[in-house]
């Protein structure tokens, strides 16, 4: 900036000189750091927007539609509601624990310098995966913010239409905390235990899929089985409801995977491609092994073997080639499809709307098939010094880390939680309906 005293002393030349030569180390400092490109600040800000269409209303209707008439504001509440819940949370302490430098503890979690975004401007950066390349650090806390939100928010699906809504909020506080934190530092960070370790997780199959599903199974077993179930009918409701709800699942779910490569490059697009095949093979291949068991195709088969793909491509999504994908997403909708039917009748549990059996199962399926068709024999963009069997291994130990510490978590709080509070409602609230009983409110008046 030109000096005006400067001017005035030394003329308007020696005003100009001087300035420049004071200005020196700031230019200097100006072209050594990292500017953000428009164009990539812009894609971060849509995909965020996507993974929030994800939540509400996208979850909230897929999972409204799936429960009975009686429950449908009661799931709908609850999605929105943690998704506030978790977005106030993420940003008072979840971003520094999650992708800060805990020291010591810095292989399972971050530390406390930016508590309530301290420090973090809007000329702050992150980096992205590509060497000098920025994108605004308020953009990156945004975009994490919504991975945390439905994370927690899809354990819903496994408790629904018997638990407190109390119980759940404080449930979901806690486990955002001590589960899906070190999670997700283990897995992103820097110095985090599974990241150093090479295990890859392009968008969230252990962190999110694995981590809730696994979450969702434990709640259900604790909860108990609801009232009436192996016995009444329990049909969804609303299926257009679930059907629209797919449908956003999986518009949202392209800034889900497209935007965890941080930038818009040839790899989102990538993940854009395959989110669009393995979600289709994974549709087609549901509906092929429902018409053979049962004889007709249902649109509900298909909406979960949408969402089985989505979630077994997560993992992958940027990491694997298109043909990779389809298989991938094939494989996922199949070994779903037995999940939610043949190995929920075996073990008998009441899990309501199928989270461990599509984002569990998938989640492991994509997981453990990441290390696979990473191979670049199998179209896969290649890791440096790829060994098959080594990636297989890191990618199964990542599966059993997300399942064990979730599932000890998850127990832990649902049994301390129910010793104080109580976790479930009312036998007469839950015979009458949660959206009366617990919201004083009706979906429909007739």
């Amino acid at each position: 900036m030109l000096n005006r005293q400067g001017l005035n002393k030394k003329g308007w030349l020696g005003g100009v000189l001087a300035t420049l030569v004071a200005a020196a180390p700031l230019l200097a400092f100006a072209q050594d750091a990292p500017v953000p490109d428009k164009g990539d600040t812009t894609f971060m800000m849509l995909s965020t927007v996507l993974v929030i269409l994800m939540i509400v209303p996208g979850l909230a209707l897929f999972y409204g539609g799936l429960v009975r008439s009686k429950n449908v504001l009661s799931v709908l509440t609850q999605v929105f509601t943690i998704f506030c819940l978790i977005s106030l949370l993420w940003v008072f302490y979840g971003y520094s624990l999650a992708f800060g430098d805990g020291g010591a503890w810095n292989w399972m979690i971050g530390d406390t310098t930016k508590l309530f975004l301290a420090g973090i401007t809007p000329d702050s950066t992150a980096a992205t995966f590509s060497d000098g390349v920025v994108i605004p650090e308020y953009v990156f806390v945004a975009f994490q913010l919504t991975f945390a939100a439905i994370t927690t928010a899809l354990i819903v699906g496994g408790l629904a239409e018997r638990i407190k809504f109390s119980a759940l909020l404080v449930f979901s506080a806690l486990w955002f905390t001590l589960s899906y934190l070190p999670m997700a530092h283990m897995v992103w960070a820097t110095g985090g235990l599974l990241f150093e370790k090479g295990d890859l997780d392009f968008a969230g199959g252990t962190v999110v899929h694995i981590n809730s599903g696994i979450a969702a199974l434990v709640g259900a077993l604790v909860l108990g089985k609801r009232i009436g179930y192996g016995r009444d009918a329990m049909p969804p409701h609303n299926l257009p409801f679930t059907l629209i709800g797919a449908a956003l699942l999986w518009v949202g779910w392209f800034g889900f995977n497209a935007g965890s490569n941080l930038e818009a490059t040839g790899i989102a697009v990538l993940a854009l491609l395959n989110t669009i095949l393995a979600t289709s093979a994974a549709a087609l291949a549901w509906m092929l092994v429902e018409t053979i068991v049962t004889k007709k195709p249902s649109m509900l088969g298909i909406a979960s073997g949408a969402i089985a793909g989505l979630v077994a491509v997560t993992p992958a999504a940027g990491l694997i080639g298109p043909m990779g994908s389809i298989i991938l997403g094939a494989i996922g909708g199949i070994i779903c499809f037995f999940a939610v039917t043949s190995l929920k009748k075996a073990l008998g549990y009441d899990e309501s709307l199928d989270v461990f059996g599509i984002h569990g199962v998938g989640g492991i399926v994509g997981a453990i098939g990441t290390g696979i068709f990473v191979s670049p024999a199998l179209g896969g963009v290649g890791v440096d010094g790829y060994d098959m069997g080594s990636q297989v291994t890191t990618q199964t130990l990542g599966v059993l880390i997300a399942i064990g510490w979730s599932g000890t978590v998850s127990f832990v709080l649902f049994k301390l939680i129910d010793l104080t509070i109580g976790l479930r409602v009312k036998e007469e609230d839950e015979r009458e309906g949660l959206d009366t009983t617990s919201h004083g409110e009706r979906a429909y008046t007739n």
